[in-house]
């Protein structure tokens, strides 16, 4: 692994662009910074509170997951651990950032379409110009909020919570051919899939107890976090503990694990030529990473 930027306060969210660089959020930071292909990191926008999924859209914009902010434990190790809810919580959203000016608009927020935004984690867009992102909820003190998964327009006429309860979901992504959603679980640490049945709509009945396919759950001390996705389908899981990226097939089998330096190794995604180059965000040591892939990333709608 090569390092591409060091010094970022908890980053996330990586979008890689044709120019060669890397847009990402700096959760702690409450910012969205560029990385470019020489390391030189700029910012793109302060949305403050805690950005933390990133997509772009059909109209060339970034849409961002806030989840409303984090409090910070600063570890002897020098590792930075998100913990809790933030004292200045300023509410679940979801937001559109210009890449060129850096002006912030909000698309959803709490209340809207009467859904509860908690904590707004994961993003993904499908080829019919909507979105699916995971609320992960927030956790104080001796509680912690029951979340779902939500569908959405990007012009902001429709937000819909189509999959509730579902176990602090983090990661989302779909298959190649767009007919299954992929969420990771946090602290269940499963992957989960669901059947797309129409835009924005998954099968209900398909699951044990409500929507919801158990596709693979590791062994040990394990917690799910982010995920991309291959040209080939399987779904690359950033795994938080024992740190690695977790290669699953869409079968629910353990492909290979792919071992990183960061027990918060949060998100993946794939850039160059052929997608074949992968960037790692290692939050708790606040790095961005790239390193050879040995199959494609999937290219994604926008």
């Amino acid at each position: 692994m090569i390092p591409v930027a060091q010094g970022l306060r908890f980053p996330e969210g990586p979008v890689a662009l044709p120019d060669g660089s890397v847009v990402l959020v700096e959760i702690a930071a409450g910012r969205i910074s560029r990385v470019a292909p020489d390391g030189t990191v700029s910012t793109v926008a302060e949305p403050g509170g805690g950005p933390n999924g990133l997509a772009l859209g059909p109209d060339g914009k970034l849409y961002c997951c806030n989840n409303g902010g984090f409090e910070y434990l600063e570890h002897p190790s020098g590792l930075l651990i998100p913990h809790g809810q933030a004292r200045d919580y300023s509410g679940g959203r979801i937001e559109r950032i210009d890449l060129v000016t850096g002006a912030v608009e909000t698309v959803y927020r709490d209340g809207d379409f009467g859904c509860v935004l908690r904590g707004p984690n994961d993003i993904v867009f499908d080829a019919h110009g909507g979105f699916w992102f995971t609320d992960h909820g927030k956790t104080r003190e001796r509680e912690r909020d029951v979340t779902g998964i939500f569908y959405a327009k990007a012009d902001g006429s429709h937000l819909e919570e189509v999959i509730f309860p579902s176990e602090n979901p983090n990661g989302i992504g779909l298959s190649p051919d767009g007919k299954r959603l992929y969420v990771a679980e946090t602290y269940t640490c499963r992957l989960m899939a669901f059947d797309i049945t129409a835009p924005g709509k998954v099968d209900q009945t398909a699951g044990l107890g409500g929507a919801g396919i158990p596709v693979y759950r590791p062994a040990g001390y394990k917690f799910f976090d982010s995920l991309g996705v291959e040209e080939g389908g399987n779904i690359c899981v950033a795994t938080i503990g024992e740190s690695g990226i977790s290669v699953i097939s869409p079968a629910g089998d353990l492909v290979e694990f792919i071992p990183t330096p960061d027990p918060f190794t949060t998100n993946i995604c794939w850039g160059g030529a052929d997608r074949r180059t992968a960037y790692i965000t290692l939050s708790g040591t606040g790095q961005l990473v790239r390193m050879d892939w040995p199959r494609a990333g999937l290219a994604l709608a926008y």
